[in-house]
C-alpha cells in the first residue's frame, strides 16, 4: 500500500510475532513491542523457526531468513515502537480493559493519519476504541492462527471507523498476499468465529447427548462435508442444491439443533476437573504427547501444502 511502510506490532506472543513476520517478509520495517526482553527474544526465535521450516518445505529460501529478521527491531517501550509508524497492529491477550488502555495510549502517541488496528478475534471494535479520541482510524484486523500460513483476515468496521481506514487496511493486506474480507457490522465474533463456534456448539451437544463420541463427530466433519468446504462454502452449497430444498430441510431440522446461549455443561465439567485438552493430555478425547504433536504437525503440513498452491 502506497504510503504505508513502517509497521508497529504491539504484543509479541501467540499471534504478534507471526503478524510481524508477515510484514517483514514483504519488506516492511517492523517495530515489535512487548513488556519484557525475554518475550521479544522468544518471538524472534519463533520467527526464525517459522521461516526455516517454511524454507525447508519450499516456501522462501534459507538465505532470505536473516534479511527478514533484520527488518524487525524490538523494544519494550510503546512510544518507541510507534515512532514513525504508519500502521499499528495490537496483538495482546483478549482483555477489553487492557486493549482499551493500549488504544488510548496509541491514540495520544500517533499522528492522526496513522491507522490503529486490533487483532481481537471476538471483542467489539467499538468498545476497544471507546477511550480514544480519534476513533475513525481504529479498525479490526482479525488474523487467523498461524497468521503467516492462513490467508484470511477479517477487516472489521467499528461504529466510528472511517471508510478511508477500511479501504487502506484492505488494500495493504492484499499487497501482503493475504485474503482480506470486509465485515461491515461490529458484532461479537464477527463472521468466522460466529460460524466456527456455532459448529462447535452443535458438535459438543452431540457428544453430551450421547448421539456419538468425540472422535466420531470429528470424523464426520473430516471425511464428510469438511472435504468440500475449501471449495464450496455453505451458501454456495445452498444455492447449488436449491434454496427450496434448503428451506425444506430447515423446516424439519432446525428445531432439533442445539440453541442454548450458554456454554455446554459438559465443557464446563471438563474445565473444572482440569481436562484441558492437549495441555493436560485429556479433553473430549485422550491425548498422549506424541498424539498431540502429531495433530499439530499434520495441521502445519496441511496449511503449508495449501499455501504453496
Amino acid at each position: 500500500m502506497s504510503g504505508i511502510e513502517n509497521i508497529a506490532v504491539i504484543g509479541a506472543g501467540f499471534m504478534g510475532h507471526g503478524i510481524a513476520q508477515i510484514f517483514a517478509v514483504k519488506g516492511h520495517s517492523v517495530a515489535l513491542m512487548d513488556l519484557k526482553e525475554e518475550f521479544l527474544s522468544a518471538a524472534i526465535q519463533n520467527i526464525r523457526s517459522n521461516l526455516t521450516f517454511m524454507a525447508d518445505k519450499g516456501i522462501g529460501k534459507r538465505e532470505d531468513i536473516d534479511p527478514v529478521i533484520k527488518k524487525i527491531r524490538t523494544t519494550v517501550e510503546l512510544k518507541d515502537a510507534v515512532a514513525g509508524a504508519h500502521f499499528v497492529v495490537e496483538a495482546v491477550p483478549e482483555n477489553l480493559e487492557l486493549k482499551q488502555q493500549i488504544f488510548k495510549d496509541l491514540d495520544s502517541s500517533c499522528p492522526r493519519e496513522t491507522i490503529l488496528a486490533t487483532n481481537t478475534s471476538v471483542i467489539s471494535i467499538t468498545e476497544i476504541a471507546q477511550r480514544a479520541r480519534i476513533r475513525e482510524r481504529i479498525v479490526g484486523t482479525h488474523f487467523w492462527n498461524p497468521p503467516y500460513l492462513i490467508p484470511l483476515v477479517e477487516v472489521v468496521k467499528g461504529k466510528d471507523t472511517a471508510v478511508w481506514a477500511m479501504d487502506a487496511t484492505f488494500d495493504l493486506l492484499k499487497v501482503l498476499g493475504k485474503h482480506p474480507v470486509r465485515v461491515n457490522l461490529d458484532v461479537p465474533g464477527f463472521v468466522c468465529n460466529r460460524l466456527q463456534h456455532a459448529l462447535w456448539r452443535e458438535a459438543i451437544s452431540i457428544v453430551e447427548r450421547g448421539i456419538a463420541d468425540a472422535s466420531t463427530v470429528d470424523e464426520c466433519i473430516k471425511f464428510g462435508f469438511g472435504l468440500r468446504l475449501p471449495i464450496l462454502g455453505p451458501l454456495e452449497n445452498a444455492d447449488m442444491v436449491g434454496t427450496d430444498l434448503t428451506l425444506a430441510i430447515h423446516d424439519y431440522i432446525l428445531r432439533h439443533l442445539e440453541n442454548s446461549p450458554e456454554p455446554s455443561p459438559l465443557l464446563r465439567k471438563l474445565v473444572e476437573q482440569g481436562d484441558l485438552g492437549f495441555k493436560t493430555g485429556r479433553g473430549f478425547q485422550e491425548w498422549s504427547p506424541e498424539d498431540a504433536e502429531k495433530s499439530r504437525k499434520q495441521l502445519q503440513e496441511y496449511l503449508l501444502r495449501v499455501t504453496k498452491k
